[in-house]
């Protein structure tokens, strides 16, 4: 008489006998391969956020400048404070983008550019189309910068960083939570408290 056959779960893909122990198996850790894609999601992230700043601030590359900034962003409800958010918007992207790109205060860094990208898209939604091919100020590339700054506020910088071996990066976890609270608490703040 046979035993009847037993069904393990997923991590043995669904066989009927347990898996063999390898101990010659490599654990999974973290490796040079990711610590050159974190450099890389950086440079992408952090450089289009610090061109949008160059942009913004001193209407370079084909930006728009401050007061056509101002303008935007009065456009877009904050009619009070429209020049101070202006200048933040523009201040903040250009130095939190140099800051991503440098990995230096990496999660702080990343949850302001996650505040702002929160702040743009409520206020787009609805009002242009999602993709860029149907716009050229579309929501799309804001979410995915959005996301892009998400990522990078919950993996940290990687090695290649000015932030290798700070405690955020040890624990990137507890920094990245609380990170995120700040992060969307500004929006929160900026949304309900100076747009009219």
């Amino acid at each position: 008489m046979t035993e009847p056959t037993r069904q393990f779960d997923l991590g043995t893909l669904g066989g009927s006998q347990p898996p063999e122990e390898r101990p010659d198996r490599r654990p999974v850790s973290w490796t040079g391969g990711a610590d050159l894609g974190m450099l890389l999601l950086r440079l992408g992230v952090g450089g289009l956020f610090f061109a949008h700043g160059m942009q913004k601030v001193f209407g370079m590359w084909g930006g728009l400048g401050l007061s056509a900034t101002t303008g935007i962003v009065a456009a877009h409800g904050f009619t009070s404070q429209a020049s101070t958010l202006a200048w933040l918007l523009g201040g903040g992207e250009l130095i939190l983008g140099a800051m991503i790109v440098l990995g230096l205060l990496t999660p702080f860094a990343a949850a302001g550019l996650l505040a702002i990208k929160i702040v743009a898209v409520v206020v787009k939604w609805g009002t242009v189309p999602f993709y860029a091919a149907a716009a050229p100020n579309a929501l799309e590339l804001d979410v995915l910068l959005g996301l892009g700054a998400a990522a990078l506020l919950f993996t940290g910088a990687g090695r290649i960083a000015l932030d290798r071996g700070r405690t955020w990066q040890r624990r990137p976890l507890p920094w990245a939570s609380l990170c995120l609270i700040i992060g969307v608490g500004v929006a929160l703040a900026v949304l309900l408290g100076l747009r009219r």
